[in-house]
């Protein structure tokens, strides 16, 4: 490993690309952020104020997704792995994990100060890692690492306005500072798109999609565990654990039935899939959120209804079911019936929210009967396929 290399583009066509050992090192770190935000939220919803707990939530999960976009779109396109490039990586970490420090005080006491200063660490280690870039190219290559770099700094600027401005205007700016976000890629890529490569991006988000749910999992079980050993209570807690589980076993199995990478060819595409999966962390995440809820309502621990806890984890996974289809799923389907199965499960899984103690396992054996639906169908079309073809031979061969 060299101390200091030029940072220049890789291949788009590059054999063999998997994500690194860095790479899995920093979604992990990034996991323990979100894992803070799904904590307050639950506190949050078990304490009825939901509405303000999911709004604090939506912005706290923009700025660490944003943050893990950046940073995974940028090392597609320029992983050079030396060790400056490792140095400034841990650094984007480290500011991660003061983001996360900071979570609890912006739920309960509404001060941003360390999830600010956590988001201006890791964005002014991106903007380096980018005037590296500008530094090492020349040409359209070059103005388009500027423009990252400048947007970058120009966007935090922006952010200071949630340690200034009154709580009633910071909705506002966080709408405002997201929009803004989210076009800096579009005007810095718009004369030279970045090399990133579709394969590496696919497995990027896949992984992370795999570490989300298995946090959604880790803290519907200490919910649960603690729910039994405190107030006895299993009988009231197995069908939501059987429920949770069936539930994050078909988010899995539907978010890999097909191969995404093989879309990703333009930038067009890869702007519209990388940022809808915002929807799909976030509700990843706040199924596990809502089950936690589910579970110290069935215990009494929660000032909420039944209807309430129920919504909890019926609307994140309908709002995932949806997100996926949306994004990659709708692409790989065939005719009418293959289209319809995430719609329609997604509005049975809200149906699901009104029928009491039995909402959550209801939702989780929707799910699951999705997942065996759209297995089926795919088969019979593949069965049907086959058929044809070997009808075509055959024929051919007369």
């Amino acid at each position: 490993m060299k101390p200091l290399r030029r940072l220049t583009a890789r291949g788009r066509e590059e054999t063999h690309r998997v994500a690194t050992p860095l790479e899995l090192f920093f979604d992990l770190c990034f996991v323990v952020a979100i894992a803070q935000a799904g904590v307050q939220l639950v506190h949050a919803v078990a304490e009825s104020h939901a509405g303000e707990g999911i709004l604090n939530y939506a912005m706290l999960f923009f700025a660490i997704w944003w943050a893990w976009m950046n940073f995974t779109w940028f090392a597609s396109a320029y992983d050079n792995d030396d060790v400056l490039y490792r140095i400034v990586t841990l650094v984007q970490i480290a500011g991660v994990l003061v983001l996360a420090a900071g979570v609890s005080q912006a739920f309960e006491d509404h001060e941003f100060v360390a999830v600010w200063l956590g988001y201006a660490i890791m964005r002014c280690a991106l903007s380096s890692q980018w005037l590296r870039v500008a530094w090492s190219t020349e040409g359209p290559e070059r103005t388009m690492a500027l423009r990252y770099a400048g947007g970058v700094l120009l966007c935090q600027v922006g952010w200071l306005g949630l340690l200034i401005l009154p709580e009633g205007g910071r909705a506002w700016l966080f709408l405002v500072m997201a929009l803004l976000e989210m076009c800096v890629p579009v005007y810095a890529e718009k004369d030279h798109p970045t090399s990133w490569h579709p394969h590496h991006i696919a497995e990027r988000y896949g992984l992370f999609t795999i570490i989300v749910l298995g946090e959604t999992i880790a803290a519907a079980t200490v919910a649960v565990k603690s729910g039994i050993q405190e107030n006895d209570a299993l009988g009231e807690l197995l069908p939501i654990a059987v429920g949770g589980l069936l539930i994050v076993f078909a988010a899995w199995w539907i978010y890999f039935v097909v191969p995404i990478h093989g879309h990703l060819r333009s930038n067009r595409q890869s702007f519209l899939w990388g940022y809808g999966h915002y929807f799909v962390f976030a509700s990843a995440a706040a199924i596990g959120a809502g089950l936690e809820v589910a579970v110290e309502q069935a215990v009494g621990e929660a000032h909420l209804s039944t209807l309430a806890a129920s919504a909890a984890v019926t609307l994140p996974t309908a709002l995932f079911l949806l997100t996926v289809w949306a994004l990659h799923a709708r692409h790989f389907k065939v005719g009418l019936a293959q289209q319809s199965v995430l719609p329609v499960t997604a509005l049975l899984v809200i149906c699901c929210t009104f029928l009491g103690d039995l909402a959550v396992l209801a939702a989780g054996l929707v799910s699951a009967l999705a997942v065996a639906t759209g297995t089926t169908l795919t088969a019979r079309l593949a069965a049907r396929e086959a058929r044809e073809s070997a009808a075509r031979v055959s024929d051919a061969v007369v």
